[in-house]
């Protein structure tokens, strides 16, 4: 009989592949019975471990790598704590790397964990790479990759992200069903894979409810306040909208901040609603209608990806690819609550 491979063989048992993976390499949380039945089918199927590989793989930083756009931002932090969660368990320490949505920046991080610096990578993206060249030397020295929220499409890789079209389509919808018929839909980066399927759950949301798409009302903001407060305060005079939608957390402190010094009320004279997984957005004067994304779930479902994979040689599966829901939460901001 030709000798089989791990996977085939973790298939047969039932079995994840790291749990196999462990079995042979004695890890004490693998049973006694688990342990006997692994050995007893890698005998029967010819199984022969790669210990030249295992040996490789034990030679391990005890560290993995967060790359992030942001940290200000509630979401990425409470990403982070989940990830640091799962990390603890596995005796891992966390290393957080901020690209400020900056392209060289993300490269150097990337090209600098080449080195060995960590075991594994879990990464929101910059958005601004065209060649993702630098990447895929991640795979070439096994050292796992998993995207969350903001991804790239063309890397092969696990993905874990939230149902960003459905949310900004009920975003949307929600605005109009409170009588909005100017709804500014405010976004940082529309060439992010994520602020394409945001704007396009928009898009289709207005066409639903037979409103004209204005090319004007998609206002292009920043990271940065100052400007931010600059760029809103003219569109917020020129246009006039009735109803925002700001695709990231900042956009909506900016729409407040411009609110109140321009003299508009919200939600009479504006509703407003936003992503944000901020935690005292119902603290918030008025309290702020948001699409809160599960943060904390991400980051844990994504450390716990990337462990198994790292455990297993660095092979993911299409199960590692999520989709995970977000939930809109109607608030005064939006003429609820």
């Amino acid at each position: 009989m030709d000798a089989i491979n791990i996977k085939q063989l973790a298939a047969k048992l039932n079995l994840s592949t790291s749990t196999v993976s462990r079995a042979f390499r004695g890890h004490s949380d693998i049973n006694k019975e688990t342990k006997e039945r692994i050995l007893a089918m890698a005998k029967e199927l010819n199984y022969q471990p790669n210990h030249l590989a295992s040996n490789m793989r034990e030679k391990r930083s005890k560290t993995i790598a967060v790359i992030v756009p942001e940290i200000a931002n509630n979401f990425f932090s409470q990403v982070i704590r989940g990830i640091e969660g799962v990390a603890r368990e596995k005796d891992y320490h966390v290393l957080i790397y901020v690209t400020d949505d900056n392209y060289e920046k993300e490269v150097a991080y990337i090209t600098h964990l080449n080195s060995g610096r960590a075991d594994g990578v879990i990464m929101s993206v910059s958005g601004e790479a065209n060649d993702h060249q630098y990447l895929k030397k991640l795979k070439s020295k096994r050292m796992p990759l998993v995207f969350f929220d903001r991804v790239y499409e063309d890397i092969d890789t696990a993905k874990i992200t939230t149902n960003d079209y459905e949310s900004s389509f009920d975003a949307t919808e929600h605005l109009i069903k409170a009588g909005c018929k100017k709804i500014a839909y405010l976004v940082v980066n529309k060439n992010l894979s994520i602020g394409k399927t945001r704007m396009n759950g928009y898009v289709d949301a207005l066409k639903k409810h037979g409103l004209p798409y204005v090319d004007e009302y998609v206002i292009d903001c920043s990271n940065d306040y100052e400007a931010n407060s600059i760029i809103l305060k003219e569109a917020f005079k020129t246009l006039k909208p009735d109803g925002v939608f700001a695709s990231v957390e900042r956009l909506a402190f900016s729409t407040y901040y411009v609110s109140y010094e321009l003299g508009i009320k919200i939600p009479e004279d504006l509703k407003v609603i936003s992503f944000s997984s901020l935690e005292i957005a119902p603290l918030l004067n008025p309290s702020l209608s948001t699409i809160t994304q599960p943060a904390f779930e991400m980051g844990v479902k994504s450390a716990k990806i990337l462990f198994r994979a790292m455990e297993s040689g660095g092979d993911f599966s299409e199960s590692d690819n999520l989709t995970l829901n977000s939930k809109l939460i109607e608030r005064r901001s939006s003429g609820g609550g």
